[in-house]
Formats: structure tokens, C-alpha cells, sequence
């Protein structure tokens, strides 16, 4: 595909990327129907090339076409953006290649047998079976060739097509005309030897070579195709007369009904409106038991139905279900770039043309001082060395291994946002933590009731339930809740006030309740008698209490706890173990900060903090030239994630949250940093593997090809080896990737 290289801003809308069009016409086509070539992130409904998929360089992420073809910058076949959860999905540019393999590969085996079992045979059948290799089987090479000295980015694709070119032309002048060559082009036996076998053989060899990088690309996708083969393909939706019906899942639209019968898979983000039942949410959380559901809870899509009817109420369709948003950010995260991939960057700026001046250098010093006959000698040298060269395996060196680290961090509960966080996260030192629903459940529960003589502990929280019931404050909840689990009456309140600062007061059934801290029991002339000593030694053991006053005496204190997540100790030993000072930075009270740290053997805590604190106590930390990451859940934790170098969101935390941070934790433990980093070093280590490869295999390759070894040791690269070795370099550098799918995490 031709490329004129027209750009376009988008808006925020459509990612506010730069994308490359094929032509003017392309151009004015997308902007004006963007939603017709944005590929669905649901995937095609047939194994076929999706139509409207936006298709992408592995190296170029700022390339997108609404079709398949060649990179513009690179000449590599294009994919799509987001891979379809189809594993059969029809590849064109795989297909291509290997269908002119398997009909290059009998003519190029031809041509080696006759040059090696009939030497003399006529040049002219050599130079029949050659052409149809190299004019139609070597086609898309020249056309890629051609393409990047136009566009003058000169790639791999400009050296396979100069080096076969050069061959079989020359061959070709040889065979047709002989005569015109001078002596110095001439063996021992008066003859020009022809090239049209290696012509052939490199041709072949590409292609294969092609095949497989093609193949080991595919495998870069497979985890996205696994987060989108856990969708159902249908959903059964409930109409108003009764009736009910399968229809695909891109035409559920919000607030349908859905049955979801047992052992379905839920079909998208709801709320249960009807029925009970076990749902195996394990896809998203990693936790093996199922949660039961009733009446007014949440469900997520993919989420598997266990035994019992559901009807739900659809309420995220389409791209805005949890899995579509997670499948959304492990695609985007996969075409990023890291810091470390500027170094290929800036080399491969440099290498072709590189490449080309050292194979004019070899042509020229073998026709001036090679033996006879010299300048077939500086041809094939010439020739081999434009052939091993191989900038693809320096430019694939680093995104395949963020491709793949992406989908395995993804499979591991760790949601990376982009390439540049997965590098970052190996150098921080420091890990700013927030406490609720990050170290505990955020999920605050009645702990206990405590009564003075004269009051009974169920009559207290009774009697509390019912005032709190009236109450928006986030542990009323925990205290209704504690009475209903207990059975209790909750009466209903009257004459109810909140006192800011100070806690609720009202009137259940005829008696007058009062719950707070001491100052609520102070103003209204209440005596606590030694409620506070006794509240502040559950205070020191990580709990919320809350004094109680009935008709005007104390009456006792209802405590709240929230729990320490499973996990979160286990975490923060691992984590100093590997040297990382952790901070605990957060809103609540110093006792209960301080309780839940010590628990946690954690030293330094800033207790009392609001959202502007949290973000200066970032900056300082960044002034004294500590590398932080910060880890939250809510709405005040997002100006702190934004500024710390490393961003971690949990997964069961807010919208906004997980917007502000470059990594999210699915499920919500805080063991998945410590998989972040392991994360984070595997793939460092695995790109710099590749770079070096890639550097070392080009740096004794090319002069190897060259000739250099040939005064000493009379040794020469055949041109065909050296396209085996090519096309072998770019298969290693995937490979290798690809073993970042099966670390431990």
C-alpha cells in the first residue's frame, strides 16, 4: 500500500493519536465516519479480516491504515489494532506469503539440484525457473523496496530487494548477453557465471522467513484473544410480553433484561433484579470460591453463572464493560513504547543506509584487489552483505517483548497502561500506599458493642442501627448491616441531626440516642464515665469507635473494623525484602493508621492526610530523590497517582482511579506489585536480550559477508546462507519474546 504519509489530529474521542492514511481520499473518509473504521472491541462475527478494523505496525504504533497491508516506515505486514477473539482469524499477509512459498520452494529446490547434479546446463532454463521466483514470488519485496526509497525510509525490505535484484539482473544481462562483459567479469573458462539459483534460493528463504515471523507475531496477541474468548457470543434478552430470545451480544443496549441461566456466562456489567445464585467471578478477581448474588448486586460480563436463574438489568454495554476496558488498555499498552526502545530507534535511523555504504565499500575493494574473476567475487559479496543485514530483528527487539509482557501481566491480574510504566516499575524505591481498600477491604464491618451496666448490647445496637440507618456516613452501613446479620429490630428515626464534627442525634422509639466522640457527649452534658479509656485502647488496635449515650447517660460504644486484605502482609514483606520502602499515606485517624501499620510492620505512616497532602507528601519524597510508586483505590487518591513516577490503581477502586494510573491491579492485592516488578524485570531483562542479539548478530554478520575472513581463512558467505541467517535473526528476537508468556508471576 502505497502511503502519502497524510496525518490527522483526532480528538480525545478517537485516542488523539496520529494516524497515517493511505491517501488524501482515506483521510476525509475516516474523519468524516470514524465509527464506521474503528474496529468493535467485541471482534468480527466471522473468522474473516474484520471489516473497519484499524490495522498497525508492530514498530510503528503511529501507523494506521483501514486496511491490511505493508508499514509505510518499515515495510512489515500491518495487523490489527485490537486482535479479535477468533484464534482461526484469516491472517492476508500470512496467506500470501505462504502460498508464494510453497510455489517458490519446488522451482528454487529445481534450480539447486540442476546447478549442483547438471552444471552445464543452458542458462536460459535456469533463467526461466528463476524469474517466476523472483517476479512474482519476490514481488512484494521489490514493491516494499521501492516504496521505502520513495518515502526515503529506507528499511530491510530496501536490502533484500537490492541484494536479489542485483543478482538476478546481472544474471539476467549475463545469460542474454555475455558478450558485453570484460575480462575481469570472466572464470578461468571464458564463461560469466550467472546467480540466478541464489536469486531464487534468497527469495525462498525470505519467504519462509516471513512465515514464521508472521506466525510468532500472531502468538504476541494470544492474550488478548483469551480476555476476549471469555465473553459470550450471546446474550438472551427478556421483552416486556413475556417472550425471550438469543440475539448477538452487540445489540444488547442499556437497562434490557437479561436471563442468565445456570452455567452461562453473564453477558455484560449489571445489576440482579430478579433470582439468586453462585456466580464464579475467578476471570477477574483470581479468587476461586464464588460470590453469591441476590437482588441488587452487582454482576460483571464473563463472569460465569453457577447454579441458580439471574435476570439482570444491562448497565455497561459494548466497549464500556469491565473486560472490554481491560482488553481496551492491554491493546494500547501493547503499541506503546518504552524509554529503552530509543536506543534501537536512533541506530536504526542509521543502519540501511550504513548497510549500503559498507556493501559499495566491499563491491569496490573486491573488484580492486579479489582474485579472478574479481568482480563476480564483489558482486556476491556485495550481494551478501545487503542480504544479512537485518534491521527488523533491532526494530522488533524491544515491542515484541512489551506485546508479550502486556498479555501475560494481563493474564497475571497486573493491567499495565503502557510500555513506559512496565520499564519505570523495576526502578522504584519507594511505595506510597493508601490504606483503605488498598491494605484493608475498604469494606468496613461491625466489630463489636460494648454496654455499661444497665444496657444490653442488642438493645445499644438496636437502638444505634436505627439512628444510623438515617446516616450517610461510610461505617453506618457496617453498623445496620451488624444488626440485620444479628437479627435485630431497626427503628425507624425522628427528630434526627448530624452535628458535623461531632456525630448523630434522634429519637428511636421514644428514647433519645446520641452516637459520636466525646466532644458530641460533652456538648450535651453527658457524663461518659470511662467510655473514652476504653474506646481509644480499640482505637490503638486499628478499629473506629463510637461512644453511645441513651436518655441522656452512657450507654456503652459500638466499634468498626475494617479488615486487613488477605494478602497485604505477605506484600509488604516482599516488598522490603527487595529493598522498597513503603509509606503508608492516609485520611484516617493516627491511632487506627498506626495499628494497621504496625500490623503490617510498616514504619513510616502519615496519618490525617487530605488529597492535597497526599500529593505533597509525593513531592517531597520525589525532592529527597526517592523513585515512588502510589498505590490507591479512590477519587482522593487520583491527584497523588498522577504525580508519583508509577501510578497503581486497584482494580475494585474508583473510575477516576484507575484512569490516573499507569498500572491497575484487577484484583485489588497488593501481591500484584510485587508481580508488577517481577513483571517489569523479566521483560527489561528479555529486551535487552534481544537488543544485544540484535546488535551482536549484524556486527559480525555484516563483515562476515563482507569478506573479512577471507585472507586468513579463505572463507566466504554464500548469499543464500546469509538470507537463511536474515530471516533466522528476526524468528530469534520473537522467540525469545515469546518466553516472557510462561514466567512466573
Amino acid at each position: 500500500m502505497t502511503v502519502d504519509m497524510a496525518t490527522a489530529k483526532h480528538t480525545a474521542e478517537h485516542g488523539g493519536a496520529v494516524h497515517y492514511f493511505c491517501g488524501p481520499r482515506c483521510r476525509e473518509k475516516f474523519l468524516a465516519e470514524p465509527e464506521k473504521y474503528l474496529q468493535p472491541k467485541s471482534g468480527p462475527k466471522d473468522d474473516a479480516a474484520p471489516l473497519g478494523a484499524i490495522w498497525t505496525c508492530p514498530m510503528h504504533a503511529e501507523v494506521r491504515t483501514d486496511k491490511p497491508g505493508s508499514c509505510p516506515k518499515c515495510g512489515m505486514a500491518l495487523e490489527p489494532l485490537t486482535p479479535t477473539g477468533v484464534a482461526t482469524e484469516v491472517n492476508p499477509e500470512l496467506s500470501s506469503m505462504r502460498r508464494r512459498f510453497w510455489v517458490s520452494l519446488p522451482i528454487s529446490l529445481t534450480l539447486v539440484v540442476l546447478a549442483m547434479a547438471v552444471p552445464e546446463t543452458p542458462a536460459w532454463i535456469e533463467l526461466v525457473l528463476a524469474s517466476i521466483v523472483v517476479s512474482w514470488g519476490a514481488a512484494p519485496f521489490f514493491a516494499r523496496g521501492w516504496a521505502s526509497v520513495i518515502s526515503g525510509n529506507l528499511n530491510m525490505f530496501t536490502l533484500i530487494a537490492l541484494g536479489t535484484g542485483v543478482a538476478y539482473v546481472y544474471s539476467l544481462v549475463a545469460a542474454l548477453v555475455p558478450s558485453i562483459f570484460p575480462p575481469a567479469f570472466r572464470g578461468a573458462d571464458g564463461h560469466v557465471d550467472v546467480y540466478f539459483e541464489p536469486a531464487a534460493v534468497i527469495t525462498t528463504l525470505v519467504l519462509l522467513g516471513q512465515m514464521l515471523e508472521l506466525r510468532a507475531r500472531a502468538q504476541t496477541s494470544g492474550a488478548i484473544r483469551a480476555l476476549l474468548d471469555l465473553a459470550p457470543k450471546m446474550a438472551r434478552v427478556m421483552h416486556d410480553d413475556g417472550g425471550e430470545k438469543d440475539v448477538p451480544l452487540d445489540r444488547i443496549k442499556i437497562g434490557d433484561r437479561l436471563r442468565v441461566r445456570p452455567g452461562e456466562k453473564v453477558p455484560v456489567d449489571g445489576i440482579v433484579i430478579e433470582g439468586q445464585s453462585t456466580v464464579d467471578e475467578s476471570m477477574l478477581t483470581g479468587e476461586p470460591m464464588p460470590v453469591e448474588k441476590a437482588s441488587g448486586d452487582r454482576v460483571t460480563g464473563a463472569t460465569l453463572n453457577k447454579n441458580g436463574s439471574l435476570v439482570i438489568r444491562a448497565e455497561h454495554v459494548g466497549s464500556e464493560t469491565t473486560l472490554a476496558r481491560i482488553v481496551d488498555l492491554v491493546a494500547k499498552a501493547q503499541r506503546s513504547r518504552a524509554p529503552i526502545q530509543s536506543l534501537a530507534d536512533r541506530v536504526s535511523a542509521f543502519f540501511v543506509p550504513g548497510v549500503i555504504l559498507v556493501a559499495l565499500a566491499t563491491f569496490g575493494i573486491w573488484a580492486a584487489y579479489g582474485p579472478a574473476p574479481a568482480m563476480s567475487f564483489a558482486i556476491v559479496n556485495a550481494v551478501a552483505v545487503l542480504i544479512i543485514a537485518c534491521p527488523c530483528a533491532l526494530g522488533l527487539a524491544t515491542p515484541m517483548s512489551i506485546m508479550v509482557a502486556t498479555g501475560r501481566g494481563a493474564n497475571a491480574g497486573v493491567l499495565v497502561r503502557d510500555a513506559a510504566a512496565l520499564e519505570l516499575m523495576g526502578k522504584v524505591d519507594t511505595l506510597v500506599v493508601d490504606k483503605t481498600g488498598t491494605l484493608t477491604e475498604g469494606k468496613p464491618r461491625l466489630d463489636g458493642v460494648f454496654a455499661l451496666r444497665g444496657f444490653a448490647e442488642d438493645e445499644l445496637l438496636s437502638l444505634v442501627a436505627g439512628l444510623e440507618k438515617a446516616s450517610e456516613h461510610p461505617l453506618a452501613t457496617a453498623i445496620v448491616q451488624g444488626a440485620q446479620d444479628r437479627r435485630l429490630p431497626v427503628g425507624k428515626a425522628s427528630n434526627f441531626r448530624s452535628i458535623t464534627g461531632q456525630g448523630i442525634v434522634g429519637t428511636i422509639d421514644g428514647r433519645s440516642v446520641a452516637v459520636g466522640n466525646l466532644a458530641l457527649l460533652e456538648a450535651q452534658g453527658i457524663d461518659p464515665r470511662d467510655l473514652p479509656e476504653l474506646a481509644e485502647a480499640h482505637r490503638r488496635q486499628g478499629k473506629t469507635a463510637m461512644l453511645i449515650a441513651v436518655d441522656g447517660r452512657a450507654a456503652g460504644f459500638v466499634a468498626v473494623a475494617d479488615p486487613i486484605k488477605a494478602g497485604s502482609q505477605e506484600a509488604i514483606r516482599a516488598l522490603r525484602a527487595e529493598g522498597i520502602r513503603v509509606v503508608m499515606l492516609t485520611g484516617d485517624a493516627r491511632a487506627t493508621a498506626r495499628s494497621i501499620a504496625r500490623t503490617l510492620g510498616i514504619e513510616d505512616v502519615v496519618a490525617e492526610a487530605l488529597p492535597v497532602n497526599k500529593t505533597a507528601e509525593i513531592e517531597r519524597l520525589q525532592a529527597l530523590g526517592r523513585f515512588v510508586a502510589m498505590a490507591g483505590d479512590g477519587i482522593n487518591d487520583a491527584p497523588a497517582l498522577a504525580k508519583a513516577q508509577v501510578g497503581i490503581a486497584m482494580g475494585t477502586g474508583t473510575d477516576v482511579a484507575l484512569e490516573s494510573a499507569a498500572v491497575t491491579l484487577v484484583k485489588g492485592d497488593l501481591r500484584g506489585i510485587v508481580r508488577a516488578r517481577q513483571l517489569s524485570a523479566a521483560t527489561l531483562r528479555n529486551v535487552r536480550q534481544n537488543l544485544v542479539f540484535a546488535f551482536v548478530f549484524n556486527f559480525l554478520a555484516v563483515p562476515i559477508a563482507a569478506g573479512i575472513l577471507y585472507p586468513w581463512f579463505g572463507l566466504l558467505l554464500n548469499p543464500m546462507i546469509a538470507s537463511a541467517a536474515m530471516s533466522v535473526s528476526s524468528v530469534l528476537v520473537i522467540g525469545n519474546a515469546l518466553r516472557l508468556r510462561a514466567i512466573n508471576l
